[in-house]
This record gives structure tokens, sequence and C-alpha cells, in this order.
């Protein structure tokens, strides 16, 4: 039986942070994955400044080894309407390879690993057993969309607000990076026309990425071909380009949330439904909830009840507002919902301040580098 004090599912950025925010409140941490790192992980790979400081990422050291592309502008429009050119005259986030970033934040926790799916989750006394081999006094699940940590508390795959979202990611032979139109400091997004989701093309020097996000899984599949045909004749994405796609699901931080805590059990990153509703990113709210699940841990001084670790809950209500009790229509604001949209997206100013500061920088949203005053916040109850 390995025995540790606390068992994280999942080795993403939320496990990788919680554990080694754990580590350094004093636990002997084990992280579960049945991967490998470094693995290939279908996402944009965008990190904005609020993930930066949450991770305590020294930007230098990660970038001399890792693809780190600055981002100080961006180009916004709806597919095949007129386009806005937002420059900001200075870096506001960064493009990384989730391969990389993933597999650095592993190993900079100091987390012991297991490469081990979790088959079996049960109690013996205080304790949970994971697979009848791993002893753990407390267990965070960790493991996305379909975490089973997060199934048993309870979740669910039915009823749950999805997005459905494909990406493709590889490198340019030289002659197509030499030809490539994208900018690599200006990512490029592409809405639907009826602002149910968007496109995405992301140049991070040699490396691209393309991806499509859609509520509607229903018209998903022709809306993303679509999309990739509309790329490809209007000659964003070179000919020759032409890696697999990989599709993956997550939920949304809007509605009624599963469990996320029970007697020694937490939950963070996706395995929550942390991603941002209107725009659906999620690496930033899943290392802020890594780190304010460790320090609600670190607060309960070693008693893991329900109780101890209630302030977990509170916390994320404080740092992201409470989940609201319907789902909101769509990926963009309440403010572009109307004929109009597709101007506002192609006039800078109105893209930044409508969509790019407020849903995909989150520009007035205060770093997360101390969880003691969401912690210390009132009880505002969970929806």
């Amino acid at each position: 039986m390995d025995r540790c004090d606390a068992l994280v599912v999942g080795g993403g950025p939320a496990g990788s942070t919680c554990a080694a925010w754990l580590r350094q409140a004093g636990l002997d941490v084990l992280v579960m994955d049945r991967a490998r790192f470094p693995r290939e992980k279908p996402c944009a790979g965008w990190i904005t400044p609020q993930a930066v400081a949450a991770a305590a990422l020294d930007l230098d050291e990660y970038g001399a080894r890792h693809v780190l592309q600055p981002i100080r502008g961006l180009r916004t429009c709806q597919a095949g309407g007129p386009a806005a050119n937002v420059d900001y005259g200075e870096v506001v986030s960064w493009g990384v390879r989730r391969c990389e970033f993933d597999d650095y934040l592993l190993r900079r926790s100091g987390a012991r690993v297991r490469h081990e799916a979790v088959l079996r989750l049960g109690r013996v006394g205080d304790d949970l057993v994971v697979n009848e081999s791993i002893r753990a006094r407390l267990v965070v699940g960790a493991g996305g969309q379909f975490c089973p940590v997060a199934r048993a508390l309870g979740a669910t795959r039915c009823g749950q607000p999805l997005v459905a979202a494909q990406e493709v990611e590889g490198r340019m032979s030289a002659r197509d990076e030499q030809r490539c139109p994208v900018a690599s400091e200006r990512p490029e997004l592409y809405f639907c026309s009826d602002l149910e989701g968007y496109g995405w093309i992301f140049r991070k020097g040699s490396i691209l990425n393309v991806g499509f996000g859609r509520r509607d899984a229903r018209s998903f599949p022709a809306r993303a071909h679509a999309f990739w045909g509309f790329l490809r004749a209007a000659g964003r994405v070179p000919a020759a380009f032409a890696p697999p796609w990989s599709g993956h699901a997550y939920r949304l931080y809007e509605r009624t949330a599963p469990r996320l805590l029970d007697d020694g059990v937490l939950l963070v990153g996706d395995a929550a439904g942390l991603a941002y509703a209107q725009s659906g990113e999620g690496i930033a709210p899943a290392i802020e909830s890594g780190r304010l699940a460790a320090a609600a841990v670190a607060a309960a001084s070693g008693r893991f009840t329900r109780e101890r670790l209630s302030s977990y809950e509170n916390a994320l209500v404080s740092r992201f507002g409470r989940p609201a009790s319907q789902s909101t229509p769509a990926l963009v604001p309440q403010a572009l919902r109307a004929p109009l949209a597709g101007l506002a997206l192609a006039v800078p100013f109105l893209s930044r301040r409508l969509v790019l500061d407020p849903v995909f920088l989150h520009r007035r949203k205060p770093p997360l580098t101390d969880p003691a005053p969401y912690l210390a916040a009132p009880t505002l109850g969970y929806a």
C-alpha cells in the first residue's frame, strides 16, 4: 500500500499547481495520471498574466527552454466579415505549447508521480483508498471534464452546459512559415454569425495552432468543417499544413456546479467546471483553483473534514463569482448579441472594450498572488 497525505488525480495545470503548494505546506503528495508526460493536449495554449501570477511562473527561466510567444494584440471579426486589428503596444498574454507547459509544471511541483488510471475509489476509516493500492488522507480531483473523483462526488455528463472543441497544432515547414500571413504576436479570433462559438488561429513562431469551439454540439461538426474551409480559402492556413485534429469537451462555470468537496475530497480546474463561460478559457481558473485548494487544505491543519475545507468553496465564489442559475446564451458578451455585433468586432475600440479586455484578457481582474483574502471572505454560499 502506497501511503501519502494527499493524492492528486490529474497532472495538468490545476493538479500540478495544487500539488506544488501542498508540498510547500509540508504534505507528502502523490500525483496520479494515466498519461506519461510530456503528452499532447488539445488546447490553444494561451496563458494570461493572471495565470502567470498564480503559477508564480518565471517567464525568463521558462522561455529559455520552451515556446513562449508574447501576445501584443489580437485580430477579431465575424467569419467572412471585416476585421479589427487591436494593438496594445505591450505584452498582454503569452502562447505556450501544452505538451511543454504541463510537463514543466508537473516536474516543478516536485511531487511523486504514478502513471495509472483510477479504477476504484473507496474509504477506510478517515482515509481514502484508490485502486486498493494507494491510501491517502486527502484526494484532489484534477482529472478534467470526466474526472473519476468528480464522478464519485455525483457529477454526471448529462444536463451540464458543455463546449465542444477541436484543435490542431503542428510545426510549419520553413517555406510555409515564411508565407503564413498570421502575425505571431497577434492571434486571430473568428466569431460565428450566431455568436454561439468562435474559431482561432494562433502562431507561435514556427508552430501553428488552429481551433474551433461551440456550445451547440449538434451543429458543431458542420461548423468546424466550414471554419477550416474558410481559413483555407482565405489563405490564412498554409495548404500543406494538415496535422491530425484532436477534440475534447468541457463544462462552463455558469450553472449549479457539481459538489466541489466532501470529507477528504476537493475538485479543482475543469473537474470543478471552472472554465470561463464567455471565452471557454480554463488555464488561469485551473491554476488559481489549485492554489486556493492548497491554501484551504493548509488552513485545515490536518483535519480534512468537509466543514474544515468549506473555505475553498467560499474562495471560489469570492474569486469567480457565483455560478449563474441559468445558462448564458453565448460565448461572447451580452452587449454583442445584436445585429451590430459584426460591426463591433470590426472596430478596434469596440472590440477591445466589449470583448478582449473583459472576456479574453480579464484586464481588470487582479492577479491571485495571495489566497488568504479569498479564504477569509464572508460565507457567500455556492449556487
